[in-house]
């Protein structure tokens, strides 16, 4: 894992302390080293975190064997010694991942992209065409940025912190990004905070050349689900995803495993017991009765780990948030970020490299609003309007249940899902703080409305790349730790989306594939556990003093930097000690953090 950065211009040696401005910004993605490449019209840039190859031959910016093209590359290539040996007339100098697509990219150019597995970001300037050739993995594990500077130089980088360093352009918030965020907690990941920054979204390419930008989508997530028998699922499961593990256990350093106790990630560790019989588990948790930390100790007694256990201790909640959110670039609410940083934190006295098990609930139908949509779906008044004008009516004269008054409310569960799901504030409240602007993103397939399956694809589009593989990469970079995701395997995820829904979750039971290929691998305890998520309510957040200190600082001063950008008076009736108040908050904290720029 590294930290990537670039600058596209005429005489772009003179570009050098802009360069290294960059890169000093993003240090923390890769501690081992620097280094900076030129030719006459591009500037590359590079930190290093060594994983694979950890000679000198694996060092970036990376030239070919011709010297005509140079790589700069963030990510981890899964199974590259397969695609090592499809393309052995290349003279490889070393042993590197990054290597093998300098010689993918001389055979088949641009298309190379078709067959590069793994989580990555990547540049690659061409020197003979004078054309640069980005491109960002499937899931958006990795992050990518780029911006038009003042003087029209092409700047990209890992972060958005990398871009502002630069100097060379002066940002714009975006009035959209601001209402999604408003709206779930986080900037969308076809958009940037800064209008004039872009990301990259997950499964396209860029080229950049004459002055012009194309970006293009290259993959699209199957959108027909599979007939399949439980029997047949089973086994390819277990096969597929075995596969993934081993596949992602490759490094020249120690690989270790985050364990939760619940059942993706005892999931993943079981399996990396049968490549890798000593490996080191790492678990955190609350020291209160609902702490996860016995499951997660059971696996690990099963599996014979190192298991490092890492118990929260009470600390200052605003001291912690002053220290952790300047490595978030955008504003972003996802309470768990906190606990995440400490449990990589811990990880990184050990590690370098650690398998998680995120994205399994997005995959296998895990979520309780999955079950719920699942009832609103077969409720007798779905889609039933006789039954809906009956229930309005009946509703004047006794109260009705959840799933009837939803039902009600929205038009359908993908409905339901955008405007119900992980929601905070509605339109009207976006409104009365001044943000009227809406985004809708779009999709690689068309949703049908009334589909679990895609609703679950909408997930693993819109909220897996915008909050979860954000909140694992920074939480991560900060603290110099490599982490990977099985469970996005591309071959195994494609798998798993096109399951059928009734193999997945019913109304009874949830998970329904992991539970029938695994739990022969989990501890009784294991197999009967509910789902937790880490940490304490919000409401019991904003009990600690020093944290509401913090935010009268940052909410109810008019001259705070958070108030150029939504109306004072309107804030003040949202800071209720819950949950849209938490969001102001850290919405509060992204601006004064960024206020240098703003």
């Amino acid at each position: 894992m590294c930290g990537i950065a670039g600058i596209i211009s005429a005489n772009a040696k003179n570009y050098s302390h802009e360069l290294r401005n960059m890169t000093d910004a993003i240090a923390h993605r890769g501690p081992d080293s620097g280094h900076h490449e030129y030719y006459e019209n591009a500037a590359l840039g590079h930190r290093r975190l060594s994983i694979i190859d950890l000679s000198e031959n694996g060092k970036q910016p990376m030239f070919s064997n011709t010297n005509n093209e140079c790589i700069v590359l963030n990510g981890e290539i899964y199974g590259y010694q397969t695609i090592k040996t499809l393309h052995s007339d290349y003279p490889y100098r070393g042993g590197s991942d990054t290597e093998v697509i300098l010689a993918m990219y001389q055979k088949k150019k641009e298309k190379l992209i078709h067959d590069l597995p793994g989580m990555f970001a990547f540049a690659i300037w061409d020197e003979e065409k004078q054309q640069l050739f980005c491109a960002r993995d499937r899931f958006g594990e990795k992050p990518f940025y780029y911006a038009i500077g003042t003087n029209n130089e092409f700047i990209f980088a890992s972060e958005i912190n990398a871009i502002l360093a630069s100097g060379l352009l002066q940002p714009k918030v975006n009035q959209e990004a601001l209402s999604h965020y408003l709206q779930y907690g986080y900037v969308n990941t076809y958009q940037c905070i800064y209008e004039n920054i872009q990301t990259l979204p997950p499964a396209h390419q860029l080229v950049y050349k004459d002055g012009k930008i194309s970006v293009t989508r290259y993959y699209s997530l199957p959108s027909k689900d599979r007939e399949i028998s439980l029997s047949e699922a089973r086994e390819e499961f277990v096969y597929l995803l075995k596969n993934a593990v081993q596949k992602q256990l490759i490094a020249d350093v120690e690989v270790g495993s985050f364990l939760s106790g619940g059942l993706d990630s005892s999931s993943i560790v079981a399996l990396v017991h049968e490549f890798l019989p000593h490996q080191t588990t790492i678990s955190f948790g609350y020291d209160h009765e609902d702490s996860e930390l016995k499951y997660a100790k059971e696996i690990a007694e099963r599996y014979q780990t190192k298991h490092i256990e890492i118990h929260e201790k009470k600390k200052d909640l605003a001291t912690s948030l002053l220290n952790i959110t300047p490595y978030f670039d955008e504003p972003f609410a996802d309470r768990s970020f906190l606990a995440h940083f400490e449990i990589c934190k811990n990880a990184r006295q050990n590690l370098t490299v650690v398998l998680s098990g995120d994205a399994g609930d997005e995959l296998f139908g895990g979520y309780n609003f999955y079950r719920t949509e699942n009832e609103l779906k077969n409720h007798f008044s779905y889609n039933n309007i006789a039954a809906k004008f009956g229930m309005k009516l009946y509703q004047n004269l006794r109260q009705i249940s959840y799933v009837s008054q939803k039902n009600l409310e929205h038009k359908n569960i993908l409905d339901f899902h955008q405007n119900s799901v992980r929601n905070s504030f509605d339109q009207s409240e976006r409104s009365s703080l001044g943000i009227t602007a809406n985004y809708h993103q779009d999709y690689s397939f068309e949703a049908n409305p009334n589909s679990l399956n895609d609703i679950m694809r909408v997930d693993l589009e819109k909220y897996v790349p915008g909050n979860m593989m954000v909140k694992s990469d920074r939480m991560a970079m900060a603290n110099s730790l490599e982490v990977r995701t099985p469970f996005l395997d591309i071959d195994f995820a494609e798998f798993c989306i096109q399951l059928p829904e009734q193999l997945k979750l019913n109304t009874e039971h949830d998970k329904i594939i992991l539970r029938e290929s695994m739990n022969s691998y989990w501890t009784e305890t294991i197999k009967t556990r509910k789902k937790q998520g880490f940490g304490m309510h919000v409401e019991d957040w904003f009990k600690e003093e020093n944290l509401i200190n913090l935010s009268n600082d940052l909410l109810k001063n008019k001259n705070q930097k958070v108030f150029d950008f939504i109306n004072f008076d309107a804030t003040q009736k949202f800071l209720d000690k819950g949950q849209k108040h938490w969001n102001l908050l850290q919405l509060a904290l992204w601006a004064n953090n960024n206020k240098s720029f703003l």
